[in-house]
């Protein structure tokens, strides 16, 4: 890796890394999508090239990302970082996706998350399963502040697919 790069990329975890927030449980006590979006993001991989230039950072091989209760699995992750807010904007992960939020766990080939806004787009046949409940279609959207999600089924007809166990429903707690 170039020093430059190398720099840009140190630069970067360290604001990351000193971002202030707060996960877990303070996260859901009234912080907006954008504060969220700031809290750090800790990944990890095989591999890093960090490219100054355009702002963003590729991950490769057996990549782990966390930010406050979100934990991101993929082969490959490539982030956008905008010197305006210091934070990361967009986060692109490709190859066996799995994604875990809060008892929450969304498999697919590639997601999207949109971190300032706090909202994920799981594509390429996307299968989110809770509990004893399963939900699949070409694209998932989640909406992480709002606790909720969207499906859709492929564009030329395809369905969306639920099994849901009304008896896990009742007894999932709310967040």
């Amino acid at each position: 890796m170039k020093p430059m790069r190398f720099r840009w990329a140190i630069a970067l975890f360290l604001v990351l890394l000193s971002a202030r927030g707060v996960q877990g449980e303070e996260r859901k006590k009234g912080l907006s999508a954008q504060e969220a979006g700031s809290l750090p993001i800790e990944v990890t991989a095989d591999r890093l090239d960090a490219d100054s230039g355009s702002g963003s950072v590729t991950f490769d091989g057996n990549v782990i990302a966390r930010q406050g209760d979100v934990t991101m699995y993929s082969n490959r992750l490539h982030a956008e970082y905008s010197r305006k807010t210091n934070a990361i904007e967009r986060i692109e992960a490709e190859g066996a996706v799995r994604f875990v939020q809060e008892g929450r766990e969304v498999r697919s080939a590639r997601a999207t998350m949109y971190n300032m806004e706090q909202r994920v787009v799981f594509s390429g046949g996307a299968t989110m399963r809770q509990g004893e409940n399963t939900i699949q279609g070409e694209t998932i959207t989640v909406y992480l502040k709002e606790n909720r999600a969207a499906v859709t089924g492929a564009a030329e007809g395809g369905r969306v697919r639920a099994v849901i166990n009304p008896k896990t429903i009742r007894e999932t707690p709310k967040p």
